[in-house]
């Protein structure tokens, strides 16, 4: 991509050295809940500002107030030096500035120049909407951004990086001089996570202003020129490139050390095998035998498309297997569907918590207490009692932010819907815990309260699977790893062979996959 074209797409931006967005004074409250509270934030043309802070210190509600969503109870906004109230969303595109959440806002039976022009669409004769404008700008931008598909194509074709795109070209088009990206990488491979941080730095070089929302710190200290902390809703510090470190960056959002994140107390002693697979495959696995124990830790590595989430939804029959044995507490058993799992005791909490997890638009105490229901009952009718005595508890136990029993999921953060899952399979008192991503998508302190949940279940002798992608998780919660590759088992790390290097070596240049691991 071309840094000078994108200029003329964006406009004007400002010159070197000034601030394109001063943001001062900043409160807002949502009835009792003070959201903000004197915030401040700068942002200069041409950077990369990364925004930190734990779920619920007023990232999200900071940004919806500069894009219009929310009106600050009191403050100021400048851009470019200049006052404004931006009164909605629309009002706060006019003004340069896009919002591109996490969850994208892609009507999927459009075509992409539908979307990139969607409520601002270009008029020609008798106010007929003028669709050859609309296609050429939209491809003129879509290969400043590098992307494969047409303006014509439709967007219910395209992957998610590539709806993305779709979302930055709608900014360039509109003359975005400021672009918040929230969570973006949250559902990329490593290749379109790459390719996003490279239109990223180009953007930057063309001077807009990038504001970065992300609980991953490997990408902050790669991108990030600048970075804002917040913490409860406060302003705690603006660190330059040269004073960006990810332990002060941690200790800042929380305000507290982690000298013990991972809460790993040592070499544990495994008891009695509690799940074993033997030879077992499926549509996407070659056959594979494991075994895990009670009271150990065990993790599943690979790459992306290894086979580890594929593995783990055969093991608690979420998906049909081809082939294979496998066997609870020594004795062979038939899980052909999630519920048999559930009866054997084998809860798997799976990594599209928002998909496959959790049912957003209803309480706290539905999603908690769904698996036990029939506990709960007599003749059919609900103990409603019992249940909400159990959801509180539940809350408690997990510190889980929400209002009570009968709080709407949808509107929690993204570590409290996780720690509400967890709390739905405890509830089942699990012989085998299966976790997949457990902390992708949540900030570092609900990263700390699941890594002390996972402490306490093995220390209580569950016998827990931890699927991840974040090697520093892998290494710092696990006992022993499994490596897959393309479908199977690679091979086995344990002890001080569980590092790093070791895993990718595995996952990368794994000989011929061996059958049985113990």
């Amino acid at each position: 991509m071309n840094a000078q074209a994108v200029m003329s797409e964006a406009g004007e931006v400002g010159t070197a050295g000034e601030f394109v967005l001063e943001m001062s004074g900043i409160h807002k409250r949502f009835g009792a809940t003070r959201a903000l509270h004197d915030m401040h934030l700068q942002v200069r043309p041409g950077e990369i500002h990364a925004l930190m802070g734990e779920n619920g210190a007023g990232k999200s509600t900071l940004m919806k107030i500069l894009s219009g969503v929310y009106q600050p109870d009191a403050g100021q906004i400048r851009l470019a030096g200049e006052p404004v109230a931006i009164r909605s969303p629309a009002h706060g595109q006019r003004a340069g500035i896009n919002l591109i959440y996490q969850e994208l806002s892609i009507a999927r039976h459009l075509t992409v120049a539908e979307n990139v022009f969607m409520g601002n669409e270009p008029r020609a004769a008798l106010w007929m909407v003028d669709r050859a404008r609309m296609l050429r700008e939209t491809e003129r931008v879509l290969q400043q951004l590098g992307a494969q598909f047409g303006a014509d194509w439709p967007a219910g074709r395209l992957s998610i990086a590539e709806q993305q795109q779709v979302e930055i070209a709608r900014a360039l088009v509109h003359k975005g001089r400021i672009l918040i990206m929230d969570e973006p990488t949250a559902a990329l491979s490593d290749r379109e996570t790459a390719h996003l941080f490279r239109v990223m730095r180009q953007l930057r070089d063309a001077g807009i202003a990038i504001i970065y929302i992300s609980h991953r710190m490997a990408e902050v200290t790669a991108l990030a020129d600048r970075v804002t902390v917040l913490r409860d809703g406060c302003h705690v510090a603006d660190l330059a490139r040269d004073e960006i470190d990810e332990q002060r960056i941690v200790q800042m959002m929380v305000g507290r050390a982690l000298t013990d994140f991972y809460q790993h107390r040592g070499q544990r002693k495994p008891g009695r095998v509690m799940l074993e697979l033997q030879n077992v495959s499926g549509p996407r696995n070659r056959p594979s035998s494991l075994k895990v124990h009670a009271g150990e830790v065990l993790g599943l590595a690979g790459l992306v498309g290894a086979g580890r989430s594929e593995l783990a939804r055969l093991a608690v029959g979420a998906d049909a297997r081809t082939g294979g044995t496998i066997l609870v507490d020594g004795k062979p058993v038939d899980v052909r569907r999630p519920l048999d799992a559930i009866r054997l005791g084998l809860g798997y909490v799976p990594e599209d918590r928002k998909g496959q997890g959790l049912f957003l638009q209803l309480s706290a105490l539905t999603n908690v207490a769904i698996n036990v229901l029939p506990r709960h009952a007599v003749a059919g009718v609900l103990n409603h009692g019992a249940l909400d005595r159990l959801t509180r508890q539940a809350i408690a136990r997990l510190n889980v932010k929400i209002s009570g029993p009968q709080g709407i999921v949808g509107a929690l953060s993204g570590g409290n819907q996780q720690k509400l899952l967890l709390a739905r399979w405890l509830e089942i008192q699990p012989r085998v815990l299966i976790l997949d991503e457990p902390t992708r998508g949540v900030d570092v302190g609900a990263k700390s309260e699941i890594y002390k949940i996972i402490g306490e279940l093995s220390e209580a002798g569950v016998a827990v699977v931890v699927i991840s992608s974040e090697l520093p998780e892998i290494v710092g919660v696990c006992d022993r790893v499994l490596v897959m590759r393309e479908g199977a088992i690679a091979g086995e790390l344990a002890g001080d062979r569980i590092t790093q290097e070791n895993i990718i070596q595995l996952a990368v240049n794994a000989p011929e996959p061996e059958r049985h691991i113990a």
